[in-house]
């Protein structure tokens, strides 16, 4: 597989740089940094001599006077470094510390502010379908998803399926971050179903027979772990009753096609359509991320029924997304997003789904999903008419 150029804008200062296994932090470093300084923490011996002199950092920063980029993969197995990356960062202005991270949980118990604001904190995504340009299929995307070691693999399947199961021994039981693994491999489970659901944490717990308390430890230790995350209602100027629970998601769709049971009674359509909602979903996150300009994804939902997938609201515009896993669009596709802009005439409404063309009904653009997410550029309008 070929090199490709991410979308993702490093700042100038120094940063965090988090996100999940597998989503290319060290290789994207290695490429733009090719000559930093670079202490991995994923190597034992590294690891042990920093946890047991974290001002060792001091020596070694000393000692190699003529690197400017410090880079810290995997800092969360070392927090006690935070302190001493703060004072360096004090004392010499002109160094540029890199601390990357698929957790953030241990961080914020040594430094709940992550080093008062001296590190920018700055989130890398799976592929987008514009980094991969000819390379992307959708059909592809919706069962291997847009991890890099799976786009890259020849048998993604039995990637995904280690990569799950690394997870499990390395980030969870490793770290002692669950009593018992057998119970939260039973709640990853029972939580694919909830995959682009409101999310309902007391049928989770019936499902795995745990208390609920638990489950919202789980769902945490999801979250801090940049494997799933939720939507919130979009609630500006609202003027209907809105839906209080949020909708949950996992952050790949290979990740969600992987973890959820398939079986005689499931219909595959169904399952595609989860996926393709939940490939939408990572798309517009990622879009949020990288772009300058603050920008959030919502949903929307009201008491009556009324559902728009996505909202994305921010300074460049706001855009209500419905996704359909169809190649026709029927009057009842619509209802949610007419309703969207009879409260909103402001937004621009888009349809997403299966077919070929673009067509307007009712004000409301559609568009085939793949072409929409090749066109989704960091920095750019969500979507170019």
């Amino acid at each position: 597989m070929k090199i490709l150029s991410r979308q993702f804008q490093e700042p100038d200062q120094s940063y965090f740089l988090f996100g999940p296994r597998g989503v290319g932090k060290s290789t994207l470093l290695k490429m733009r940094h090719p000559d930093a300084l670079w202490i991995d923490l994923l190597r034992p011996q590294v690891l042990r001599t920093y946890l047991a002199r974290p001002e060792y950092l001091y020596e070694v920063v000393e000692g190699n006077a003529d690197k400017r980029v410090i880079v810290i993969d995997e800092v969360q197995k070392a927090p006690s470094l935070l302190a001493i990356v703060h004072s360096i960062i004090e004392d010499k202005r002109d160094l540029k510390f890199i601390l990357t991270g698929s957790s953030a949980r241990k961080l914020k118990r040594v430094s709940a502010d992550l080093l008062a604001g001296r590190a920018l904190k700055r989130v890398l995504h799976p592929f987008m379908a514009c980094e991969l340009q000819d390379q992307f299929s959708l059909q592809s995307a919706l069962r291997e998803g847009l991890l890099p070691l799976a786009v890259a693999g020849k048998n993604a399947a039995d990637i995904l399926e280690t990569y799950i199961a690394l997870y499990l021994q390395e980030e969870i039981q490793a770290e002692g971050l669950v009593r018992n693994l057998e119970s939260f491999s039973r709640f990853l489970e029972a939580a694919s179903f909830s995959h682009g659901s409101l999310l309902n944490t007391t049928n989770i717990a019936r499902e795995c027979e745990v208390k609920r308390k638990t489950v919202e430890n789980y769902l945490d230790i999801l979250k801090e772990l940049m494997l799933a995350d939720t939507l919130e209602v979009f609630s500006k100027r609202a003027q209907r009753q809105l839906s209080a629970h949020p909708k949950f998601y996992l952050f790949d769709s290979g990740v969600f096609y992987a973890l959820r049971p398939k079986g005689f009674l499931d219909k595959t359509d169904e399952i595609q359509g989860l996926s393709l909602e939940g490939l939408v979903c990572q798309h517009l996150r990622a879009w949020c991320d990288y772009t300058y300009e603050k920008h959030e994804v919502y949903f929307w939902r009201t008491r009556a029924g009324l559902e728009v997938d996505f909202v994305v609201y921010g300074t460049l515009g706001l855009w209500a997304i419905e996704v359909k896993h169809s190649q026709h669009i029927s009057p009842k596709d619509l209802q949610a997003l007419k309703a969207f802009l009879q409260d909103y005439p402001e937004a621009q409404a888009i349809l997403l789904y299966n077919g070929r063309e673009r067509l307007k009904r009712d004000n409301i653009l559609c568009i085939p999903c793949e072409d929409f997410l090749k066109n989704i550029i960091p920095n750019q309008s969500l979507f170019q008419q």
